[in-house]
């Protein structure tokens, strides 16, 4: 990795990932002293005598850095704390009260907070935002949780509170699974892979092999098993987008593996060239680095892009050129709000449209229950399919997912329940249909609102998104702001959404905790939050964003 770090752009990389390291490490004794009470006090009085501490453990791991549950999400835990401990007294002191706007009302006095509420901007969580649970998934959900509905003797009671086709399911996967306490398949149980494999045939028009699927906890429980197989010594790269998820620096960095930036152009709508990925991919080969894989988020995160057809095949053809594994982070396919001009395409289709030259192309893809109109996220459910990898490697994946036994049986239950969602003529269908085509057209308007607030907000750009569930705006921060946080050692977009939270109760995630290029900074802001709180969210950014400004003034 030493030789790698010649490298200008490199050392740009690490440079504001080292920045996220410090901010992180001094957090718990600044912002959270429950947090810091819980872990550190008696340790830190008895540090001579504890066999593991902080010298001593694992050095990658404290490398290791998730911006999205950083500093700034910590910090808005505090203060939803502190405003949670006002309610739990107004309760007390105001007994058979349940009016919520007086407690909202006494909640912004009380609590000496200049906001009503947390809102929690920072990640793709949107059922913590209040987005509504599909019915159907959770029907289906209760009644393998309680198989007793579903005896004969309970068939009427069953019938007032079911539709039938939500009962037959329930058996379905009951009659495949046996109890949903029990360990199943490592690699997932057989009839929930055999689904998958029918839905990504039917999606993209070519077959699937269930025996090349793994159900995971989430799609982050594969990129990191997966990356785990590919990465065999400390010279070996993965190729990831800037800007990125964090998710895949953090597991590079506990794996000791370096991270082979290359840039996203944000003039032209994060767009991607082969060009680009060339350049990253011959520096990295210069200093020694041992380049393995390629990962694209597609649609993007941080970013919102959806990539074009031919574009993916340049990719493709990239991969197959320098031989890298494609990593292909697909968990926001269905958060698609261009479909006419742009549409999802899965890396798997574009692949096989390409014909017999690329047979045996070596490609791992991944989805997840979190994200489109689902946002299952606590119930962690995803999966991952193998094209072309090799046999042994085959083996050895299904040996590691077999130490953790098997994924939870209830995420594997919603993995079903996404790819295979009532149909026309199911006694189900109308209100599914109806709920999601609610939450899939309130999420386009919301992006829509939210990107022409940004746009508004002066000394900020920000690109519309093709898909998934963020804005990346770029904001130029006066002179007096940048220097103002560094002389509290923090990067000027950080210092920004800091300030936000403080005053507006809204965490977003800073554009340096997700990498960007040099002197520019950003953010960004999921537009999770419902329909009904999104004048006053909106309006809240602009009033802070106004008195920032005019703050830190030239």
């Amino acid at each position: 990795m030493a030789s790698l770090q010649c490298s200008p752009v490199y050392k740009t990389f690490i440079r504001q990932l080292s920045t996220q390291h410090r901010t992180f490490r001094n957090i718990t004794a600044v912002h959270t002293p429950v947090l810091h009470k819980s872990f550190s006090s008696s340790s830190r009085i008895m540090t001579a005598e504890k066999i593991l501490n902080g010298r001593n453990m694992n050095s990658q791991v404290r490398k290791a850095e998730y911006a999205v549950r950083g500093e700034l999400a910590i910090r808005s835990e505090t203060l939803k704390t502190s405003a949670q401990h006002f309610v739990d007294k107004w309760l007390v002191l105001n007994p058979g009260s349940g009016n919520p706007s007086d407690l909202e009302e006494e909640l912004a006095k009380g609590a000496k907070l200049p906001f009503k509420r947390v809102v929690g901007c920072n990640i793709g969580n949107p059922q913590a935002l209040d987005q509504k649970p599909i019915t159907f998934f959770r029907q289906v959900a209760s009644l393998v949780e309680y198989p007793e509905l579903l005896k004969d003797e309970n068939a009427e009671a069953a019938a007032k509170f079911y539709p039938s086709d939500a009962i037959a399911r329930a058996k379905l996967l009951l009659k495949n699974i046996g109890s949903v306490g029990a360990y199943s398949h490592s690699q997932g149980i057989p009839h929930i892979r055999e689904s998958v494999a029918k839905f990504i045939s039917e999606r993209d028009g070519y077959p699937a092999d269930p025996s090349k699927i793994f159900l995971t906890q989430g799609a982050s429980a594969g990129v990191q098993l997966t990356l785990e197989m590919i990465i065999s010594h400390n010279k070996v790269g993965v190729m990831i987008p800037i800007p990125q998820y964090p998710l895949y620096t953090a597991t590079l960095a506990v794996l000791d593996a370096n991270p082979v930036p290359y840039y996203l152009d944000e003039s032209k709508q994060w767009g991607l060239t082969s060009k680009e990925l060339q350049r990253a991919y011959d520096e990295s080969e210069k200093m020694g680095i041992e380049t393995r894989a390629l990962v694209i988020i597609n649609p993007g995160n941080p970013t919102g892009q959806c990539l074009a057809e031919d574009n993916m095949k340049e990719i493709i053809e990239f991969c197959s050129k320098n031989k890298v594994i494609l990593l292909a982070d697909e968990v926001y396919q269905t958060n698609i709000y261009r479909p006419e001009d742009r549409p999802f395409h899965s890396f798997k289709k574009v692949l096989k449209s390409m014909g017999p030259k690329y047979e045996g192309f070596e490609m791992i893809s991944y989805h997840s229950i979190s994200k489109g109109m689902i946002g299952e996220c606590g119930r962690r459910g995803g999966y991952f399919e193998c094209e072309g990898l090799d046999a042994e490697v085959m083996e050895q994946i299904y040996k590691i997912s077999s130490i953790s036994l098997c994924p939870n049986v209830q995420g594997q239950i919603m993995v079903d329940l996404m790819v295979s969602p009532p149909k026309k003529g199911d006694p189900s269908y109308p209100l599914y249909k109806k709920e999601y085509d609610a939450i899939y057209n309130s999420l386009i308007e919301r992006a829509a609102i939210l990107e022409k607030t940004f746009n508004s907000l002066e000394g900020c750009t920000c690109n519309s998104a093709d898909g998934a569930m963020y804005l990346f705006p770029q904001i130029r921060l006066p002179k007096k702001a940048i220097e103002a946080a560094k002389a509290v050692g923090k990067e000027p977009d950080h210092f920004y959404c800091m300030a936000m939270l403080e005053s507006t109760g809204v965490c977003m995630v800073a554009g340096s905790g997700f990498g960007q290029v040099e002197g520019t900074a950003h953010f960004r802001s999921t537009f999770l939050p419902q329909p009904e709180l999104f004048d006053d969210f909106c309006s809240g950014i602009k009033n802070f964003h106004a008195d920032f400004m005019n703050k830190y003034r030239e």
